[in-house]
């Protein structure tokens, strides 16, 4: 059920994930990882906020820079437990949908946040790829709509510190292995998305 809208910097990758999201429930559940650092970065998120309000689609905001698969993880039971109120009449029509679209942007913030935390920990390697393996579980056991927004990082030049470059090797690691459990995966590139999945090459093309 999950769909990977990927790009870089200032692509249109956030606003084509807000506008799938919208022609695919009538409301969502936006969580934002995004950590406001100083006022430049407080300024983009309240931006961002606004812009989700002119667009007329209804979101609940949920500021989660860390425990991302916690929160996927109480969605979906949250979520099941309104399909069975559903199925049961407790909440009247059985045809009314039950759940909401959950947009989570973006997968590449989450990371800088868990590798900063870690950074000066002897065991932040072991630590982080803990967290990775959890986020992932989490995805795969989502079964209601997703939309997860992450950036391409590696295109351009090599970080010249030490963190930089890993973060760049985690991000690229992180995105490949998010996309192979993904239903959908979209590039996109000066506001124009691509199905990526739709025309990949397969060894069985051979």
């Amino acid at each position: 059920m999950a769909v990977l809208v990927t790009g870089g910097a200032r692509s249109g990758k956030s606003r084509f994930a807000e506008s799938y999201a919208s022609r695919v429930s009538g409301s969502g559940i936006y969580i934002a990882s995004c950590r406001p650092y100083d006022d430049e970065m407080k300024d983009r998120i309240e931006r961002h906020r606004e812009d989700r309000l002119r667009a007329g689609f209804e979101w609940e905001t949920i500021e989660e820079p860390f425990q991302v698969a916690e929160r996927l993880d109480l969605l979906k039971k949250q979520f099941s437990e309104r399909s069975s109120e559903v199925d049961s009449g407790v909440r009247g029509n059985s045809s009314t949908t039950p759940t909401q679209i959950v947009l989570l942007d973006c997968l590449t913030l989450w990371l800088s946040n868990w590798l900063l935390k870690y950074e000066q920990d002897d065991d932040g390697a072991t630590k982080l790829r803990e967290e990775v393996d959890r986020l992932i579980e989490a995805i795969e056991k989502f079964t209601y709509p997703l939309v997860i927004v992450t950036n391409e990082v590696g295109d351009g030049i090599v970080p010249a510190y030490a963190l930089g470059r890993q973060f760049r090797d985690e991000a690229g690691r992180l995105n490949q292995r998010i996309a192979a459990i993904c239903e959908r995966v979209f590039l996109v590139t000066a506001g124009i998305p691509v199905d990526l999945k739709a025309i990949a090459f397969r060894w069985d093309d051979l």
